[in-house]
This record gives structure tokens, sequence and C-alpha cells, in this order.
């Protein structure tokens, strides 16, 4: 699945706008790397996604294309 799109359907980003838009300003990475929206998110990658002065650290715990509300925050763990 596409980075951008992980982080909409996860619900870290609300968007998918917002979260292309993040990938393509550089504050997104993946494993240490500048991640670009077409990144494909595998089981295990570690994200770090800075939303203004905060940084906030999550790992990949898994890659599903339809996700309830309810359900979303099982897709990904907050690493500190």
């Amino acid at each position: 699945m596409r980075l951008d799109k992980f982080l909409k359907v996860s619900r870290i980003i609300k968007r998918r706008t917002v979260a292309n838009e993040a990938c393509d300003a550089g504050r997104v990475s993946v494993n240490g790397r500048i991640a670009r929206a077409s990144y494909d998110v595998k089981t295990g990658d570690i994200l770090e996604i800075s939303f203004g002065g905060r940084t906030v650290k999550a790992e990949v715990l898994d890659v599903s294309d339809n996700v309830r509300k309810d359900d979303a925050a099982q897709m990904y763990k907050i690493v500190d």
C-alpha cells in the first residue's frame, strides 16, 4: 500500500491529499529515510511524521485496504 494511503486509512492523517503534501514536503520518513508518497509500506516499518513542533514515531503492525474507524488504531503502534 502507498504511504499516503496508509496514513489516511490508519487515520494518522485525516486526508490523503494532506498526507501526500506532508510526504512531498519531506516531513515523513520511513526507517530513517525521507519517503515519497509512493513508498510501499510494509509491516515492521517505522514511520516518523513531523507535525509542527512535535514528531510522531509509529511502527506499522498491519497493512489493510479497508478498515473500520474503530480498528484503525490497530494498524500501528506509537513508539518512543
